[in-house]
C-alpha cells in the first residue's frame, strides 16, 4: 500500500470520527506523534495526514497549538458538507436527513431548469426567437447515450446519472443560471461519491428516466407548449419520485422510520 493511499485512508477515518461527533469542535486533534503511533506511519507521513484533513476543513492549524476541530456542521461550506455526506453512510441515520436535503435542493434546481427553458422556448414574446437555447442534436445525443445505457441488462447508474447531470447543466447553461449550476455541480459530486446515493435515484426503472427525457423533449420541439395543468402534474409527479428516492436510500442503509424518528427525537 502505498503513502498517498495511508494518507487518504487515515484522513477518511479522523474525518469520520469529526463527523462522528467523537472528536468535538474546539478540542485539539491527536498530535502528529499520536497519529503516527496509532496508525503505524512516520511522522512525516501523519502530517501529511492532517494536512489532508485541513483541506477537507475539519479542522485549523493553530501555530504552537497543533490542529483545532472546527464546527464543521455549523461552519462548513458546500466541501465539507460534501465530506460530511460521504462519512456520514456508519451513521445511517444522519446519512438520511442529509440526503434529504440534498434532494430536496437538487429537486428545486432541476425543477428550475426544466420549467424555465420550456417558458422560455414557447414565450409568445418579439424576443423569443433570440432566447438561449440548448442545440437540440446534443440534447438528443445525450438522451440516445441515456438510453443505451438503461437498455443494458445492468444499467451502470453511475453513469446515467453523470448524463442527467449534464443534461440539467446544459439548460442552466442556456438559461445563464450559472449559481444554481454551480450547486447542481457541487450536489452531483456528492451524489456520485456515494452508491447508495446513486443507486437511490434509481428508486425507478432506469427506462423511466429515458421516457421523461424523451417527453420534455417533444415538448421543446412542439409549437405549443404545455398546459398549466400539465405543468403542475409534471411537478407533482418529480416530488413524489424524489419521495420515492429518499425512502429507497433509507432503505439501502437500513434506516427504518422507526430509527428516524428516534434520531428525530435525540437531534
Amino acid at each position: 500500500m502505498g503513502s498517498r493511499t495511508v494518507v487518504a485512508d487515515v484522513a477518511d477515518e479522523l474525518a469520520r470520527r469529526v463527523a462522528a461527533g467523537e472528536y468535538q469542535p474546539g478540542e485539539l486533534m491527536p498530535s502528529v506523534r499520536q497519529v503516527a503511533d496509532e496508525f503505524r506511519m512516520n511522522r512525516a507521513t501523519a502530517q501529511l495526514t492532517l494536512g489532508r484533513l485541513e483541506s477537507y476543513g475539519f479542522v485549523e492549524a493553530r501555530r504552537g497549538k497543533g490542529f483545532t476541530i472546527r464546527d464543521v456542521r455549523e461552519a462548513g461550506g458546500i466541501d465539507v458538507y460534501r465530506h460530511l455526506f460521504r462519512f456520514s453512510t456508519s451513521m445511517p441515520a444522519v446519512a438520511v436527513d442529509m440526503f434529504r436535503d440534498i434532494v430536496e435542493m437538487e429537486r428545486g434546481i432541476v425543477l428550475e431548469a426544466l420549467l424555465g427553458y420550456t417558458a422560455v422556448l414557447h414565450a409568445a414574446s418579439p424576443t423569443a426567437s433570440a432566447a438561449p437555447k440548448v442545440d437540440p442534436a446534443a440534447l438528443k445525443a445525450d438522451i440516445d447515450r441515456l438510453e443505451t445505457l438503461a437498455r443494458l441488462d445492468v444499467p451502470d447508474h453511475h453513469q446515467l446519472l453523470a448524463i442527467e447531470i449534464g443534461l440539467v447543466r446544459k439548460l442552466l447553461t442556456a438559461l445563464d443560471s450559472s449559481m444554481q449550476r454551480a450547486v447542481l455541480n457541487s450536489i452531483g459530486e456528492m451524489v456520485l461519491e456515494v452508491p447508495e446515493a446513486v443507486e437511490a435515484f434509481f428508486a425507478g426503472a432506469a427506462d423511466l428516466h429515458v421516457l421523461i427525457w424523451r417527453a420534455l423533449m417533444a415538448v421543446w420541439e412542439s409549437d405549443s407548449g404545455p398546459s398549466q395543468a400539465q405543468l403542475a402534474l409534471f411537478e407533482d409527479l418529480l416530488g413524489m419520485y424524489h419521495q420515492k428516492v429518499i425512502a429507497r436510500f433509507a432503505d439501502l442503509l437500513g434506516v427504518t422510520e422507526q430509527s428516524e424518528t428516534e434520531h428525530a427525537a435525540t437531534a
